[in-house]
């Protein structure tokens, strides 16, 4: 497992591919799928409980 050291090496050289705006927009977009997956999980979990 690497250290400590060892990951910000990997995350500067990360940061020089990328960049700092594709990295943000990454980011976003992964974030934003979470968010869609969570509300799929509440909407199925309504759906499977219907109030009558």
């Amino acid at each position: 497992m690497p250290g400590p050291t060892e990951l910000l090496i990997i995350m500067f050289i990360v940061l020089l591919l990328f960049g700092a705006g594709r990295i943000s927009r990454i980011g976003y977009e992964l974030g934003d799928g979470i968010r869609g997956f969570r509300k799929g999980l509440k909407d199925a979990e309504s759906n499977d409980n219907p109030t009558a």
